[in-house]
């Protein structure tokens, strides 16, 4: 009996391990080819200048301004949100059906594709609100794809507060909003942030919603005014240029920065977890 247990553990870690290693393989693989393809290609030109016709030269400098802007505007309308919805369930709803009936609804949004999210924002935002098509558009249904992300995000992380200090804050004579604001945030911040964080990663992969909400404009703005015209992100830019154009260059150059910029995100979002749980343990 033994001996067949050992031999199928023996199998399970086979397994196991061919399944990690093939993982690994493809990531490297794919992080390799993409900055062994891209990175010859990024110059101090292509990254500080505009598109010229007249001139023949590719920049994407307005690209890459139009993304800020775009993950900035959906911070601020994803996070006040998220974060206030999650401390709302977790805190201060009663009816736990209420509650389901909410985190179902959300783990739903998080499942639908992003085109979908697209076509609404189009339709809603461009059409019915008159935004037409604007990097603010695309920000607020970006906004929309990302609050349950934040929202399931911030509550997992407030559950992981004990009882106790919420307890021990209320026999010293601490209201509810005082706890929450003094003891529970910054007990759970580490979560917060992670999860915003990795929203940012999200908004910056993104493209299929963008193309109906955003546009496809290379033109240089300020942020205000560049938040209700149309612009294209990098991702866009990256479609614009493989697809339309031909210029596959340009379109690894871009990847290449996109990786290096989501490698970065995901480092950051791993050195603040490490960061806050050293504190908190301390």
């Amino acid at each position: 009996m033994d001996r067949k247990r050992n031999h199928f553990i023996f199998w399970v870690k086979l397994l196991m391990g061919i399944s990690v290693g093939i993982t690994g393989a493809l990531v490297l693989f794919l992080l390799g080819y993409i900055l062994w393809k891209g990175v010859p290609h990024i110059t101090w030109e292509l990254l500080s200048t505009k598109p010229s016709y007249l001139e023949d030269r590719i920049g994407i400098l307005p690209d890459i301004l139009n993304t800020l802007y775009i993950i900035l505007a959906a911070l601020v309308f994803v996070i006040p949100l998220g974060v206030g919805a999650a401390v709302y369930l977790t805190e201060y709803a009663k009816n736990k059906r209420l509650v389901s009936m909410i985190e179902y609804a959300a783990e739903t949004l998080s499942g639908i594709p992003s085109i979908i999210y697209g076509l609404v924002g189009m339709l809603f935002f461009c059409g019915f609100l008159n935004m037409k098509t604007s990097l603010l558009a695309g920000a607020l249904t970006l906004s929309i794809m990302n609050l349950p992300t934040v929202m399931r995000t911030t509550q997992e992380s407030l559950k992981t507060v004990p009882v106790s200090y919420r307890e021990g804050a209320f026999g010293l004579g601490a209201g509810k909003w005082r706890v929450i604001r003094t003891v529970v945030l910054p007990g759970c911040v580490d979560g917060v942030i992670t999860g915003c964080i990795l929203s940012i990663g999200r908004i910056l992969g993104e493209s299929a919603a963008l193309l109906f909400t955003a546009g496809f404009a290379h033109e240089l703005y300020g942020l205000f005014e560049g938040l209700s015209a149309s612009g294209s992100t990098l991702t866009v830019a990256l479609y614009v240029y493989a697809k339309e154009q031909g210029e596959f260059e340009v379109a690894f150059a871009i990847a290449a920065i996109l990786m290096l910029l989501t490698l970065l995100i995901n480092l950051a979002a791993t050195l603040v977890s490490r960061h806050f749980g050293k504190r908190r343990n301390q």
